[in-house]
C-alpha cells in the first residue's frame, strides 16, 4: 500500500480535505475520510455540529504537511479518493475524529468488499464510535450545536458602529484577492456572520475577471499577490477589527494571524501599495504600513521592481528663515547664503480663493502662518519637486518644521489647509501623510477653519491714501494715537511702504521722515540710483510682513504718511542710515524729533565705509566744509543778515532755511504770500483767530454793528471782514471802495488772500489790544521764486503755471531758503509780515518727489515750460553759486523746448 505526501489547503467538512502539492501549489485533490460522514454545510442551514465537526479537522491539518493513503475511490461524475491521514505528530485520521466524536461511521462501510487491512481499521472505528457514545463527545452530545450562519449584512452601518471598538475571532473561508476575502465572523458562540471584506491600508493587483460580459486581464503580479495570502491565511484563524466601510459598503478590516498583519507581510513582499484613503481609518497604523511599503521599494521587491528614487537637487534638509508667506501653502525662505527660494508645503493645499467656501478663509490662513512664521527659523526637509504648470516655475516641496512643530499640520488641524490626495505613484508627498490625513478628519468633525459651515465676514481695508483730502483727515487722527500697531504689506522702496493697520481696517502708503534712501529701478528698462536694489532688498528682509509701529508726523502731496517706521522697537531709517543705505535730509529728520540720532547713525555709516559712503573721504569733506547730506540738494546763495551790497537791499551770508505755509498763489503775477511756521508763531495765529471769530458771532457785537453796514470803511483800515467760502471772521485791510456796488476789496493780513466783500460783511476789527497787528503782525509776507521769470504777459500760460503752484504748494508746509530779503517796503504789498520786505525764496517740498526725496519747486517750474531763467541777472543773483544755478536752469528750460512744454509748445518765444 503506497502512502503519498501533500499539504492540506483547506477543510471542505469534517470529513473531506483539499490537498496540494508539496512541490506545485497548483496540484490539487480532494481527499475524503475513510468509513465516516461528517455533518454538511448548506447555506440556507448548516446540520447541527457541522462547523465543530470541520473546526476540528481544520485545526489539525490546514497548513500542515501530511502522508496519506488511498483505500478506495467512487467514480461518481468526478473520482473520489477516501483514505487515511497521518499527521506529522503521529496521530491519524479517521481514527481521532471519531474518537472525539466529530463524525460517525457510515452505516454502508461493511458493503463494500473490504481487504484485511480495512476491516481492522473499520473495526476499530466502531469501538471508538461506541466509546464516543457513551461519553457524549462531539455530535453524540444530544443538544445544542446549531450555529446561526448569516450570509448577509442588510446594515453595514449600524454593524460597524456595534462592532467597531471590538476584536473578532474570525476564519477565512475564501481569498479573492491579496486584499479582499471572505471572512466566517464570530459575533457570539452560536451566531456567525459570513461576508466579503477589504483588507485595511492596502491595494492588491486585481486578478482577471469578467465584467459586463467583457474579460478583463489580470494585473501584474496579481496571482502571486493572491497565491501569497492564500497560502498563509486561507481557513486560518485571525482577529479582525473593523475600522470602517468601502463605498460598497463592504466591511474595511485590519486582518491579524498570530504572527502579525497580513497588510504589513504584503507591503514587504512588493505584492500591494499603501491605500492613501484608509490613512485615516487606521490612523498611526498607516505608518508602519508606510514603512514595509518602503522597504520593498528600497530592495525593488514585487511592484517596485524598477522604482527609482526621486533625486531632490541640492541638500534634503536646510535652515532657513521664512521671508515671505506668498500663500497659505507657498513661502519664500531666506537662506544662510542670503538667495532666497519660494517652496510649497508638501501634500497640503490652502484654501481656494476663487471658491465660494474656501475663499473667504484664504487671507485668514495667510494671516495665521505669517505671525507664526515671519522672520523666524525654521528647518526645511525637501520632499520632491512639483514640475512647472499653469504658469508656475517648477517648484520644491518641503516639510517645514519650526519648534520642532510641522506647519503642514497646525496649517490643517486649524482648518486653514486640505490634504492634496496623491496618485498611487507620485512618491512626492509628505513623510507625515497619514497625520495630515487624520488631522483634515478632524478638522473637518469640528467644523474648524474653512470646513466651518458660516464663512467669516470678507476684511476689506479702507485706502487712507487714495486721495490728499482723505489722508490728511486720517493723519490728525493717527498722529495723537502716536505709535500704531501696523503690518508691512508691500516694500515699494527702502523708504516707502505699504502698511496695514488692522484694528482700523485702513492701509496707507507710509514714507519715512528724516532721511532719503536711493531709487530702485521700478522695472527692467529703469536703471536703479547707486546701491538702490541694496537698500530695497534690505527694507525687504527686515520689514516685509512685519509687525511694525508707525508714528505718523505729516502726509506729502501724494497722500503719502511720513513719519516714523519701528521694526523691533528700532527706528528702522537708522538702521539703513547705518548700513549706508540712506542720507540724513536734514530739516524732515530735525522735524522729526530724532535728528540726533539720525545723524549719528549716518557718521557711523561714513567711519565704516558702508553702502554709499563706500569711497567716503573725510579729509575731503572737511576741505568742501560742509556735509553733503545735512542740507537740500539745490543750492543757491547763502542768506540771511550780512553786509549791505547796494542802497537798497541786504545780502545774507549763510544759508537761511525757513519753514513756510504757501496760504496764496498771485493770479496775475505768481507772487506768493506765505506764513512763518513755528510752534510759537502757529499757537498764537490760532488763538488769535479762534478769539476773533468768538468775538464777532457774540450778539452784542453783532447789533452795535450792523448800523454801519451802510458806511464805507476807510481804505487802508484794519477791519474784520467775512471770507465768502467758509463765511467765517477774520482780518483783513481795506484797499479800495466801490461805492456803487457797496462793497470793499480787501486783503486777509494774515493768509494774502483778497477778494470783494459787501459793506454789509465788513465791521471794525474790535477791540486793538486784542486783535490789532500790535497784538500779533500780519502772518502773510510776500514772496517770490527765485530766478523764476514768468509769461505774465501771456494769460493762458500763466494760469498753467498758477495751477501748477496751487497744486504743488499751495496750502501745504515746505520749507523756503531766502536767498535775498528786500528792504521793508520795497515790494512788499499791505499785510507785508515785519520789517522784512519782500524774500526771494527758493522752495523746496521735503517729499515731493514721491519717494521721501525733495523737489526743488523753482527747478520743477522752468522744467516743466511754465517760467524761464532769467536773461539778465540782478546784483544778487550774479554772487555766490547764482551762476551755476542759472546755468542748470537755463539746461531744464532747453529740455523744456525739446520737449514742447507749457510756453515752448509752439516753439522758442525768445527767438524773436
Amino acid at each position: 500500500m503506497s502512502v503519498s505526501q501533500a499539504k492540506v489547503k483547506s477543510v471542505l467538512s469534517g470529513d473531506t480535505l483539499i490537498l496540494v502539492s508539496v512541490n506545485n501549489p497548483n496540484q490539487e485533490r480532494l481527499l475524503s475520510l475513510a468509513f465516516v460522514s461528517a455533518p454538511r454545510f448548506q447555506r440556507d442551514r448548516e446540520e447541527p455540529f457541522a462547523f465543530h465537526s470541520r473546526d476540528f479537522l481544520r485545526k489539525l491539518t490546514v497548513g500542515k504537511v501530511i502522508q496519506f493513503n488511498v483505500l478506495y475511490s467512487i467514480p461518481t461524475g468526478t473520482k473520489k479518493d477516501y483514505g487515511t491521514v497521518i499527521l506529522q505528530g503521529g496521530e491519524q485520521l479517521p481514527e481521532a475524529a471519531v474518537a472525539e466524536g466529530w463524525v460517525k461511521v457510515r452505516d454502508d462501510s461493511r458493503r463494500k468488499d473490504l481487504s484485511d487491512e480495512s476491516e481492522s481499521l473499520l473495526s476499530s472505528l466502531e469501538l471508538q464510535e461506541n466509546k464516543a457514545k457513551t461519553d457524549g463527545r462531539g455530535i453524540w452530545a444530544g443538544q445544542g450545536g446549531i450555529i446561526e450562519t448569516s450570509h448577509d449584512l442588510p446594515d453595514p452601518k449600524t454593524f460597524l458602529e456595534t462592532y467597531s471598538s471590538k476584536s473578532l475571532d474570525a476564519i477565512v473561508e475564501r481569498v479573492l484577492t491579496g486584499d479582499r476575502m471572505v471572512l466566517r465572523l464570530a459575533l457570539s458562540p452560536s451566531k456567525h456572520l459570513q461576508t466579503i471584506i477589504t483588507v485595511a491600508g492596502i491595494r492588491a493587483p486585481r486578478r482577471a475577471n469578467t465584467a459586463e460580459g467583457k474579460e478583463q486581464a489580470a494585473e501584474p503580479l496579481a496571482n502571486e499577490s493572491h497565491q501569497f495570502v492564500e497560502s498563509r491565511l486561507l481557513q486560518r484563524s485571525v482577529k479582525v477589527s473593523i475600522i470602517g466601510l468601502t463605498p460598497q459598503n463592504q466591511l474595511i478590516c485590519v486582518v491579524k494571524h498570530p504572527n502579525g498583519s497580513i497588510a504589513e507581510f504584503l507591503l514587504k513582499a512588493g505584492l500591494a501599495k499603501c491605500a492613501d484613503f484608509h490613512s485615516t481609518l487606521l490612523g498611526a497604523e498607516m505608518k508602519t504600513l508606510r514603512q514595509a511599503e518602503q522597504y520593498a521599494k528600497d530592495n525593488r521587491l514585487g511592484l517596485h521592481k524598477g522604482h527609482v528614487e526621486s533625486k531632490v537637487p541640492g541638500g534634503n534638509e536646510i535652515d532657513a528663515t521664512v521671508a515671505r508667506i506668498v500663500r497659505p501653502d507657498t513661502l519664500t525662505l531666506r537662506l544662510k547664503s542670503g538667495s532666497e527660494k519660494t517652496v510649497q508645503l508638501s501634500s497640503i493645499r490652502g484654501p481656494k480663493p476663487k471658491d465660494e467656501k474656501q475663499g473667504p478663509f484664504d487671507a485668514e490662513a495667510k494671516e495665521f502662518l505669517r505671525k507664526k512664521l515671519i522672520g523666524k527659523h525654521v528647518r526645511a526637509t525637501t520632499d520632491g519637486v512639483k514640475p512647472p504648470s499653469e504658469g508656475y516655475e517648477e517648484r520644491e516641496v518641503v516639510t517645514i518644521m519650526a519648534n520642532n512643530k510641522n506647519v503642514a499640520l497646525m496649517l490643517v488641524e486649524s482648518g486653514y489647509a486640505s490634504v492634496v490626495r496623491h496618485r498611487k505613484d507620485d512618491s512626492d508627498r509628505s513623510p507625515y501623510y497619514d497625520e495630515l490625513l487624520a488631522a483634515e478628519e478632524a478638522a473637518q468633525s469640528g467644523q474648524k477653519g474653512m470646513w466651518s459651515p458660516k464663512a467669516p465676514a470678507a476684511k476689506t481695508y479702507q485706502d487712507y491714501s487714495e486721495s490728499l483730502q482723505k489722508a490728511k483727515i486720517q493723519s490728525s487722527v493717527l498722529q495723537r494715537q502716536k505709535k500704531v500697531p501696523a503690518v508691512i504689506d508691500y516694500v515699494k522702496s527702502a523708504s516707502r511702504f505699504t502698511v496695514l493697520i488692522p484694528r482700523e481696517n485702513a492701509k496707507l502708503t507710509f514714507v519715512l521722515s528724516g532721511i532719503r534712501a536711493p531709487r530702485s529701478a521700478r522695472n527692467p528698462t529703469e536703471k536703479a540710483e547707486p546701491f538702490g536694489q541694496e537698500a530695497h532688498d534690505f527694507a525687504n528682509r527686515r520689514c516685509l510682513q512685519r509687525d511694525v509701529e508707525i508714528d505718523v508726523e505729516t502726509t506729502d502731496k501724494q497722500g503719502g504718511f511720513i513719519g516714523v517706521l519701528f521694526v523691533n522697537r528700532e527706528n528702522f531709517a537708522k538702521l539703513l542710515l547705518e548700513e549706508g543705505y540712506a542720507t540724513v535730509h536734514a530739516y524732515s529728520a530735525e522735524q522729526s524729533g530724532h535728528a540726533n540720532e539720525l545723524f549719528a547713525a549716518e557718521e557711523k555709516a561714513k567711519a565704516g565705509r558702508k553702502g554709499i559712503w563706500h569711497d567716503y573721504d573725510s579729509a575731503a569733506e572737511e576741505q568742501d566744509g560742509e556735509a553733503p547730506s545735512s542740507a537740500p540738494s539745490a543750492a543757491l546763495l547763502s542768506t540771511v543778515d550780512g553786509a549791505s551790497t547796494n542802497g537798497t537791499s541786504t545780502a545774507p551770508a549763510s544759508k537761511d532755511y525757513r519753514d513756510v505755509l504757501i496760504t496764496h498763489i498771485d493770479p496775475e503775477t505768481c507772487a506768493l504770500k506765505i506764513q512763518h511756521i513755528s510752534p510759537t508763531a502757529s499757537h498764537a495765529l490760532t488763538s488769535l483767530i479762534a478769539a476773533f471769530r468768538t468775538f464777532h458771532l457774540s450778539p452784542s457785537t453783532s447789533s452795535s454793528s450792523s448800523s454801519s453796514s451802510s458806511n464805507p470803511p476807510k481804505t487802508g483800515e484794519v477791519i474784520a471782514a467775512k471770507f465768502s467760502e467758509d463765511r467765517e471772521w477774520y482780518r483783513a485791510r481795506v484797499r479800495r471802495n466801490d461805492r456803487d456796488a457797496k462793497t470793499s476789496e480787501v486783503v486777509f493780513i494774515d493768509y494774502g488772500n483778497s477778494e470783494a466783500v459787501a459793506w454789509k460783511d465788513i465791521r471794525p476789527l474790535g477791540p486793538v489790544d486784542r486783535f490789532g497787528t500790535g497784538k500779533l503782525k500780519a502772518q502773510a509776507a510776500d514772496a517770490h521764486l527765485s530766478l523764476c521769470q514768468f509769461p505774465t504777459t501771456n494769460r493762458e500760460y500763466m494760469a498753467d503755471a498758477v495751477a501748477f503752484l496751487r497744486e504743488s504748494v499751495e496750502g501745504k508746509q515746505v520749507v523756503a531758503r531766502v536767498d535775498f530779503v528786500e528792504k521793508s517796503g520795497v515790494g512788499s504789498g499791505a499785510g507785508g509780515a515785519g520789517a522784512e520786505g519782500a524774500l526771494w525764496v527758493t522752495v523746496f517740498d521735503p517729499n515731493g518727489g514721491g519717494e521721501g526725496q525733495e523737489v526743488n519747486v523753482n527747478e520743477e517750474v522752468v522744467a516743466e515750460g511754465l517760467a524761464m531763467a532769467p536773461r539778465k541777472l540782478k546784483a544778487w543773483e550774479q554772487q555766490g553759486q547764482g551762476p551755476t544755478t542759472v546755468k542748470t536752469f537755463r539746461e531744464r528750460e532747453e529740455e523744456a523746448k525739446g520737449a514742447r512744454r507749457g510756453m515752448w509748445e509752439y516753439g522758442d518765444l525768445t527767438e524773436d
